[in-house]
């Protein structure tokens, strides 16, 4: 009977160990994965992991969640499936995936944060995945406005289009109202998604870019102007200052020192008139050509057709020689076009031309007139001259 009892007990002390060794491959059956566990945010992002979780094991092992270490006012979710879950599930010898977010508070300093995530299993199951986070700049809750483009040149006829990026680092949505601290005459219009807005809504940690349009006033000197602007509401604020350098105004006109635009020619002959180029704008003019643009068969010639340069308010005088063809009808109209025109400016004038009859062909009509006169006084003389 003893020898029994004693077999037994050996039985069950040999049996222990096995038993023993089980209990502890349980506890080393799950494990956590993934790749990238050293990341860099900015404040207020999200970092989102892939993480697989694998059951070595040869049976189901159920296990929750949790994360240690993680810094205050820093949040995380565990999903699967796109829902959250509390618990999961993962049969023997086999792995299921789940979505690790964790989001960046905006206040914050620049530094490495540590942090863990646990899975705890039945019984021993346990294991832990560390991840490292580095925040690569200085958080703060506020609004920041700017523009990577802050500085734009062109004359004063141009449209300056600038574009700024508003970004709300506050943890709640925020309406903005935006404004421009223009001079009276500047014009500003802002875009956003290529429609027209006064304001634009932005949720937490959000960016949108938008356009501005600036437009100088009529006759605007050359100079560079500041144009502030600020996105506003009643708990936070943002302002950015852009700049138009304006070269100048570009300007030209075409006339005559009386400004009369019409003469008179006869036909086969010419006339030479003067033509003034005046540059009205506030810029200086280069290269300026003038031509003509006459009736068919007409001819015309300029003494000089280009202007090299023309400060602003100067004026330069150039003759044009206009020749009527021996066609041409007498009292007809003719319509010549003088043109002065630069890369940025140009300027036309309609000038009339009256064909009047030739004073050679009157001459001649009238020698002929008394030419016939005197014939006929000679024959009325001769032949009642002696009675």
């Amino acid at each position: 009977m003893y020898k029994k009892i004693i077999s037994l007990i050996c039985s069950v002390l040999l049996l222990f160990p096995i038993l023993f060794i089980g209990k502890v491959e349980a506890a080393g059956g799950i494990s956590l994965y993934t790749p990238y566990t050293g990341l860099s945010v900015t404040p207020g992002e999200t970092l989102s992991y892939d993480v697989t979780v694998l059951n070595k094991s040869s049976s189901i092992s159920n296990m929750t969640f949790d994360v240690e270490g993680l810094p205050k006012g820093w949040n995380y979710t565990i999903t699967a499936g796109g829902n959250d879950i509390s618990q999961l599930s993962v049969r023997e010898n086999g792995e299921q995936s789940i979505q690790f977010d964790v989001t960046v508070p905006l206040e914050i300093k620049k530094a490495d944060y540590q942090f863990t995530l646990i899975a705890d299993g039945e019984g021993d199951d346990y294991a832990e995945l560390p991840f490292i986070t580095t925040v690569s700049e200085e958080g703060t809750s506020a609004t920041e406005l700017t523009s990577e483009q802050p500085n734009m040149e062109g004359h004063a006829d141009a449209t300056f289009s600038y574009t700024v990026s508003l970004k709300n680092r506050t943890a709640e949505e925020q309406t903005y109202a935006l404004s421009a601290g223009t001079k009276e005459g500047w014009g500003v219009q802002f875009k956003a998604d290529g429609k027209a807005v006064t304001s634009v809504a932005l949720e937490p940690n959000a960016s949108k870019d938008i356009t501005v349009e600036v437009t100088p006033p009529t006759n605007v000197k050359a100079d560079t102007y500041s144009i502030p602007i600020k996105a506003a509401n009643s708990s936070t604020s943002a302002e950015t200052t852009l700049e138009a350098v304006i070269t100048g105004s570009y300007e030209l006109k075409i006339s005559t020192p009386e400004g009369n635009l019409s003469t008179d020619v006869t036909a086969g002959n010419s006339r030479t008139v003067d033509l003034v180029i005046e540059n009205t704008g506030t810029a200086t003019l280069s290269d300026i050509s003038v031509k003509a643009s006459t009736p068919p068969n007409w001819e015309s010639e300029f003494n000089s057709d280009k202007i090299a340069s023309l400060k602003a308010g100067e004026t330069k005088t150039i003759k044009a020689t206009l020749t009527a063809p021996d066609e041409a009808i007498a009292g007809g109209d003719y319509v010549t076009t003088f043109t002065a025109e630069t890369a940025e400016a140009s300027s036309d004038a309609s000038f009339r031309v009256a064909v009047e009859t030739s004073t050679l062909w009157g001459g001649i009509v009238a020698i002929l007139i008394i030419l016939i006169v005197i014939g006929g006084l000679y024959f009325i003389f001769r032949k009642f001259g002696r009675r």
